[in-house]
């Protein structure tokens, strides 16, 4: 049989094998047609089969329009026109057709890929040019949005509406001005009516122009009537869009252009939304051509509207990048800007924390901002420093000058508080003669013109030294009963501050005797209320001089100056402290970095709450940038991989390789063999770690007479690697303080007190030998000058089985012991048993504690604080443990919860620090108890969640969240069984939950 293909050529077959073919396989129904029809119908299969062979596809369409809209939609977009056009010649296949999420047809797929035959095609078939997909998009609007010019013009040919809005108010001008289509929108303007027609947020293209910085966009959009300052429904104009997103060039067009500097409704300018988004080469482009702006930009350091991060950007890309005179001009605002603040926060009748927070901002952007100008090209010459001499450069006598008015308000206030003091003693009666009302202009120093030409020169004081410090205790007896005037320095408005006084306990003024300043508890009326609205004024002030002080020392030189205030105003200043002890936590944070004055209030801090210590020890230990998650995300390449079998030697490898800054900002920790990453794996590290220091085999620490507590070894160095050792176990009891980790350990008194600097006690004795602690305090109590001790200042000591005699101060073996000399005796031999002897340990424990917490920070606790904060409680509250605990899907009066707390009840004490590992990941209690449990970021309280019971399950955990997982079982005995193997069996190891 002969037959045509579609070309014309002829095709030889054999009709029996396609009959064959379509009768037995393909097509059994035509077995009852006509033979005639039967031939036809051959016929037309044969010739589809070979057009298909030959053109590799299909020459049909389905008869769905689903299936026919996919098949067809690969070619369109591969832009296959001949053969959409073969498919569709004899096809019913409605070319409107939408399919899919988006509801597009095969025009909008078209426009989308720039398939110009395939869309021509498809216009010529009836496809509608304005139809809309799911979010309101034309064909033309994707051929805008995608620089596809040969298909927009197509379409415009076709009438395509220019003016239909998608769901978002878009039009097609709008879709080329976010993209930059310029060469696109010359085309599209000569159909468009309105070059300003809005989106459904009043925004013309010229703004979405702007804001994505296509410069030539712009210009032609403003070259064909776009209103250049046409404002949005929320007034930005097109330079706020442009100023908002970093867009110096479209910037610059618009400012050439004539466009107008406009608050929009929330009365944000350009100039803001520059500084907001820290785009500091476009706050340059409108400083330059709006000087005015310059005193905008310093007025926003008082701002706390605006982020101090970002503001510090820009303010410091001017100062390195303009000239000196304009960063000069720059610096001297910022320094005025200070001292109005200054001047009216010393006003008792302005607001508090509002001015605080503006006078540090202004200080702090002013210091930072000089150092980094003028540090590199000021050197100051450290030994003059140490000599009390501060060489400070003319410039800085400049740029700070009109703080030194401030200044002098500060002293003239705290010098009026010393005279108080110094009239009251010298009064016959002990009464204080009545102060005349002192106004703030009589008070205030000179314009800043009549200032000495340096400003820096120390405060001089016209008292001596003996006059200004008066006896403690008649300062005591005067503040009781001297009444402040209401007139005081810096308020020029004569109003009294009413605060609420909270005053103080019984055992809180017994306390602050001690420290040797008084309560002002004893005022009277307006007196007591004036100086309560006062102390955080001035030391927020002092902080600030503080602050300015330290940019002209040599670190880490304190300022000489600065000393020299504080020793002069020392009386005072330990007199409002005690007053309101807060303000040390606030204001004066200077104490951490000056060691000659913390020695000088470290008395009155450590006589404060240790939460408030605390919290004021994390605030200063960690950086401003500090995430509380440490634990978030960890990869395998990030932890520390600990091999569990070689503990001890395997987290000293890797603690040694990490970078300490590296383990500050995140701690991950990973087993080898094991899947579990995550907080619960740290707690765990932390706690069996801890442990393991102890390790006899390691020989580092010895049990104490108690048997509960450790202290380190004198004879550790048997072991040739005992100080490396002593330096890695530092290092893991400073990290685990830095991530308030709690660790399984408690040492002696003595060695917590060598770890915070405090001299030991021949008490501390007792810890490991209690009969030699006995003796030496019957020596203390007893008069021994007849008793024929015959002692000596020198003691016989073991050294590797080698008695020898060790002086305890040069030429001890000739002094003898005596009633007045055993003092000194108890205390250099105690010295010698618990310091001396393991001196080298504990310098390299401290050389490793360091690395993660400075002596500075931790010097404010005392040896229990430190317990606490290191170890925890070292017991657990059943009745805490139930009070703070939360239930999921349970409650408190469910069956399993009742018997679980009877169980828990009947737990010894090691079986109840299991459970709390199993769950937590650590077996000790934070300090505040189970309120305070630590979670991932902040506190998480422990809780019980309900899982459907299976028998023979165990009860499970997430240690990150504190999570218990406890099984609904259907009996008390089930239940105690389970729970017992669950936490002898599985309180160590992590898989994937």
């Amino acid at each position: 049989m002969i037959c045509p293909d579609e070309n014309g050529k002829r095709l030889v077959c054999d009709v029996s094998v396609i009959s064959h073919l379509l009768f037995t396989e393909e097509l059994p129904s035509l077995t009852n047609m006509p033979r005639r029809g039967r031939k036809e119908r051959e016929m037309e299969f044969l010739q589809n089969l070979a057009n298909s062979l030959k053109s590799a596809r299909t020459v049909e369409l389905p008869s769905d329009d689903r299936s026919a809209f996919y098949m067809l939609m690969t070619m369109v977009v591969a832009n296959q026109h001949k053969s959409v056009t073969d498919l569709l010649q004899n096809s019913k296949f409605d070319v409107n057709y939408t399919c899919g999420r988006t509801q597009r047809n095969l025009l909008h797929i078209a426009a989308n890929c720039g398939s110009y035959e395939c869309l021509s095609l498809l216009v010529k078939k009836g496809a509608a040019v304005n139809a809309q997909d799911v979010s309101g998009c034309t064909p033309l609007h994707l051929a805008a949005r995608n620089g596809k010019r040969k298909c927009l013009n197509k379409l415009l040919e076709y009438k395509a509406d220019v003016n239909i809005r998608n769901n978002e108010g878009l039009t097609t001008i709008h879709w080329l001005a976010v993209n930059g289509r310029t060469e696109l929108l010359h085309d599209l303007l000569l159909h468009v009516n309105d070059v300003d027609i809005e989106d459904s947020q009043g925004q013309t293209a010229i703004h979405v122009a702007c804001q994505n910085g296509h410069k030539s966009t712009v210009v032609c959009l403003l070259d064909n009537g776009a209103d250049i300052n046409r404002p949005n429904h929320y007034g930005s104009t097109p330079l706020h869009f442009a100023c908002s997103h970093g867009q110096r060039d479209t910037a610059a067009i618009l400012l050439q252009r004539g466009a107008k500097f406009m608050s929009d409704k929330n009365g944000k300018t350009p100039l803001d939304v520059s500084v907001e988004g820290g785009y500091a080469e476009t706050c340059v482009l409108l400083l330059s051509s709006i000087p005015r702006l310059f005193d905008s930009l310093i007025m926003m350091a008082q701002r706390e509207d605006v982020k101090e991060k970002m503001l510090f950007r820009v303010l410091s890309h001017l100062c390195q990048n303009q000239t000196e005179e304009k960063s000069d001009r720059l610096l001297i605002g910022l320094a005025e800007q200070a001292f109005s603040i200054g001047q009216k926060l010393l006003s008792v009748s302005s607001s508090l924390e509002p001015e605080v927070h503006c006078l540090l901002r202004c200080v702090t952007f002013l210091c930072k901002l000089y150092r980094q100008v003028y540090s590199l090209k000021t050197k100051v010459n450290t030994s003059s420093a140490l000599n009390n001499v501060s060489p400070i450069p003319a410039k800085a006598c400049k740029i700070f000058q009109p703080l030194e008015v401030l200044w002098k308000l500060l002293d003239d206030w705290l010098n009026l508080l010393e005279e108080e003091f110094k009239n009251f003693n010298n009064s016959e009666n002990g009464k204080i003669t009545n102060m005349e009302a002192i106004h703030a202009s009589e008070i205030n120093p000179e314009p800043q013109h009549m200032l000495e030409p340096n400003p820096f020169l120390t405060v001089n004081t016209e008292q001596s030294e003996k006059n200004k410090s008066a006896d403690v205790s008649s300062v005591w007896e005067m503040e009781s009963k001297m009444s402040l005037p209401s007139n005081l320095p810096g308020d020029q408005t004569s109003a009294r501050a009413t605060v609420e006084n909270k005053g103080q306990t019984k055992s809180q003024n017994v306390e602050t005797k001690k420290l040797g300043v008084h309560s002002w508890d004893g005022l009277q009326g307006t007196g007591q209320e004036i100086i309560t609205a006062t102390v955080p004024r001035i030391c927020a002030v002092i902080q600030a001089f503080y602050q300015c002080c330290t940019c002209f020392s040599p670190q880490p030189i304190t300022s000489p100056r600065f000393i020299e205030f504080v020793s002069q105003h020392n009386n005072v200043l330990k007199s409002l402290v005690a007053r309101n002890p807060k303000v040390i936590f606030d204001h004066f944070h200077f104490l951490l970095e000056c060691p000659e004055l913390m020695s000088q209030f470290l008395h009155i801090i450590k006589s404060q709450p240790f939460s408030a210590r605390q919290e004021w020890f994390y605030e200063n230990l960690h950086p401003e940038d500090y995430d509380n998650d440490m634990f978030h995300s960890p990869t395998s390449q990030e932890s520390l991989v600990i091999d569990r079998n070689r503990l001890f030697d395997s987290s000293c490898e890797e603690l040694n390789k990490a970078s300490p800054s590296k383990l500050k900002k995140n701690i991950s920790i990973k087993f080898e063999g094991e899947e579990g990453m995550g907080l619960g794996v740290v707690r765990e590290w932390f706690d069996i770690l801890s442990k393991e220091i102890l390790n006899p085999d390691y020989g580092l620490f010895t049990q104490s007479a108690d048997g509960c507590t450790f202290q380190p070894n004198s004879n550790s160095s048997i072991n040739p690697d005992h100080l490396n050792y002593f330096h890695f176990a530092g290092q893991m009891l400073g990290l685990a303080l830095y991530h308030r980790q709690l660790l399984n350990v408690y040492f002696t008194r003595s060695f917590y007190k060598h770890i915070l600097g405090i001299p030991v006690t021949y008490k501390d004795v007792a810890s490991i030998d209690p009969e030699y602690a006995k003796n030496l305090q019957w020596l203390l109590d007893h008069d021994i000058n007849n008793l024929g001790l015959d002692l000596t200042f020198s003691v016989e000591t073991d050294v590797f089985g080698v008695l020898q005699e060790i002086d305890l101060k040069p030429g001890g073996s000739k002094l003898i012991v005596t009633n007045s000399n055993k003092h000194e005796y108890v205390q250099l031999v105690t010295e010698l048993r618990m310091t001396k002897a393991i001196q080298r340990q504990i310098d390299s424990f401290l050389s490793g504690f360091h690395e993660y917490i400075p002596q500075s920070l931790v010097q404010m606790f005392n040896e229990y604080d430190l317990e606490l904060m290191l170890s925890g409680l070292p017991t657990i509250d059943l009745e805490d443990w139930k009070t703070h605990t939360e239930y999921s899907s349970y409650m408190d009066t469910s069956p399993v919860i009742e018997w679980f707390w009877d169980v828990v009840s009947e737990m010894t004490s090691p079986e109840r620090v299991l459970l709390l590992q199993f769950v937590t990941g650590s077996s000790r209690v934070p300090y505040g108890g189970f309120a305070n449990l630590n979670g991932v970021g902040s506190t998480q309280k422990f809780s019980i969640s309900h899982v459907k019971y299976s028998p023979q399950a165990l009860p499970t955990a997430s240690t990150c969240i504190n999570l218990f997982k406890l099984p609904e079982y259907p009996t008390r005995e089930e239940l105690k069984d389970r729970l017992l193997v669950a936490i002898h069996c599985g309180s160590q190891g992590y898989g994937v939950a």
